[in-house]
């Protein structure tokens, strides 16, 4: 095999790639505070003292509607790139295409209907 110049820029972007991967973890490591005080592992790390319960429970129904966000965020950007690239499609298939996936979209959005997802309780009451 011959070494190249392409073999040469390859390695050397890989080690480059490691070096802003690793050089900020150890440059951190070497240049923080090593002072360890009992207040810094306290709740929100902020080094106050918190009053009374600071490790409040709340409800789940905070985590489903940020995941429910997350997912339809996610899958409309899907669509950014088809409305870019349907002005110049042939025929209607990008169109069906398109239909499918909002409609499964859409029957995503209904199960979560009928499983109550979307009904925000009165009052939680954690124990």
């Amino acid at each position: 095999m011959v070494f190249s110049w392409l073999h040469l820029a390859i390695i050397l972007f890989l080690l480059g790639g490691l070096g802003f991967a690793v050089g900020p973890l150890m440059a951190s490591k070497m240049l923080s505070h090593k002072i360890k005080d009992e207040l810094l592992y306290t709740s929100y790390e902020c080094g106050m003292v918190p009053h009374g319960d600071a490790w409040g429970k709340f409800g789940i129904n905070y985590y489903f509607y940020a995941l429910i966000f997350l997912a339809f965020d996610v899958d409309v950007l899907y669509l950014f790139p088809v409305a870019v690239f349907y002005p110049q499609a042939p025929g209607i298939v990008p169109f069906i295409d398109v239909l499918i996936f909002v409609g499964i979209l859409g029957a995503a959005v209904i199960y979560f209907l009928r499983k109550g997802v979307f009904t925000w309780p009165r009052k939680i009451h954690i124990q």
